[in-house]
């Protein structure tokens, strides 16, 4: 079992940057493939980012490709997202998720671990 931390939410402008950690307990963080998801207001949690275990893949959804970046030190047990020009609509709770699953996978499903959230919110 891994317990997960999010930090570095906050408030940003629109076009800034900010990088959000998240931080497992537990000896086993190397063995799981993390996510990051969000959840807007009234809106559904959404799948952002994935890396594989060992952090050779990654994957974004089409909302955040090319703007953000997963990775992850595990010597660290920690988890990263770095999110470059930042817009209003990205303006979310921002969760880290593990799974074992080893296949790359956008299902939140498949991830049985979750931290608390961290708050994003993006100025216009």
């Amino acid at each position: 079992q891994v317990q997960l931390v999010e930090s570095g939410g906050g408030l940003v402008q629109a076009g800034g940057s900010l990088r959000l950690s998240c931080e497992a307990s537990g000896r086993t963080f190397s063995s799981y493939r993390m996510g990051w998801f969000r959840q807007a207001p009234g809106k559904e949690r959404e799948f952002a980012a994935t890396i594989s275990a060992g952090g050779s893949t990654t994957y974004y959804s089409d909302s955040v490709k090319g703007r953000f970046t997963i990775s992850r030190d595990n010597a660290k047990n920690t988890v990263y997202l770095q999110m470059n020009s930042l817009k209003p609509e990205d303006t979310a709770v921002y969760y880290c998720a593990a799974s074992t699953v080893v296949l790359r996978s956008q299902n939140e499903r498949n991830y049985p671990y979750w931290g608390q959230g961290t708050q994003v919110t993006v100025s216009s």
